[in-house]
């Protein structure tokens, strides 16, 4: 498979996975949830890759930031999507890339990028005569647009610091660590049947996207995955629309075009 069909097949997996596991969101919250897909994916992930363990105390620190923006990013986004429109939420999140890549850029048109993702944002945010934006949801998608943007920045370090990917596959179980205690924090008492099926969709979410993103960056440059990457918001409108209903107004699509432009205009000026 090409790099190109893998950071797709990446960007179906993460969205349909999302969108295919709300029930467990809503059944045990979406902290808990998240914490046990972390764990299910560190334990995969492992069982798959034995990492070098860094020497120095500075990497294991970077690693630990890393796993805390991690499950940070994750814990966010699924928050997130219980009240928002799946690619709204995704559209939100992408403000935090999209800032590092502005304030990187120095272009000519530089400054019109922000501008135009906000203006999309607001388009999704309309639909028909209402608004689908609530506080919490916003909250959330805000925080997780954050917790993006340090992945980014502790990712390029990490990648500094430890031998090729060996600091991301210590950075999961880091994350699972970290969101561990939320388990316990459920609204409910997960069953066996809801744990087998949060450790299936573990594989969606984050494992086979890890593993595909590393293969297709081998493939192909970080400027064209980037490009490919700023699709995201599109195939979660696709995955919303799919296993989830969510429909899509005329005005929302147009809001969708103009995130992903923004997004395409501020990676060709960084």
């Amino acid at each position: 498979m090409s790099g190109a069909g893998m950071a797709v097949l990446s960007m179906c997996c993460v969205q349909f996975g999302a969108a295919w596991s709300q029930p467990a969101s809503q059944s045990l919250g979406a902290p808990s949830a998240t914490a046990w897909r972390l764990i299910f994916a560190a334990l995969l992930l492992l069982a798959w890759k034995r990492p070098a363990l860094p020497r120095r105390a500075g990497a294991w620190l970077s690693v630990t930031l890393l796993g805390a923006a991690m499950a940070g990013m994750l814990i966010a986004f699924f928050a997130a999507i219980r009240t928002l429109p799946q690619g709204l939420a995704v559209a939100i999140n992408l403000l935090g890339p999209l800032l590092l890549a502005w304030r990187a850029g120095s272009g000519p048109r530089r400054g019109w990028w922000p501008l135009l993702a906000l203006a999309g944002i607001l388009a999704l945010s309309r639909h028909g005569e209402r608004w689908t934006v609530d506080g919490a949801g916003l909250s959330w998608a805000v925080l997780g647009a954050a917790c993006w943007a340090a992945y980014i920045v502790l990712l390029r370090r990490v990648g500094e610091q430890c031998r090729g990917s060996d600091g991301v596959a210590l950075a999961l179980p880091a994350a699972a660590a970290l969101a561990s205690p939320l388990c316990w924090m459920a609204a409910a008492r997960p069953e066996a049947g809801m744990l087998l099926r949060l450790a299936a969709w573990s594989l969606l979410m984050p494992v086979l996207p890890y593993l595909l993103e590393l293969a297709a960056l081998r493939r192909m440059s970080a400027a064209s995955f980037g490009v490919l990457m700023s699709l995201e918001p599109a195939v979660a409108v696709l995955a919303g629309a799919l296993a989830q209903g969510q429909s899509v107004t005329p005005l929302q699509l147009v809001g969708l075009v103009m995130v992903t432009a923004a997004s395409l205009g501020a990676l060709s000026e960084s």
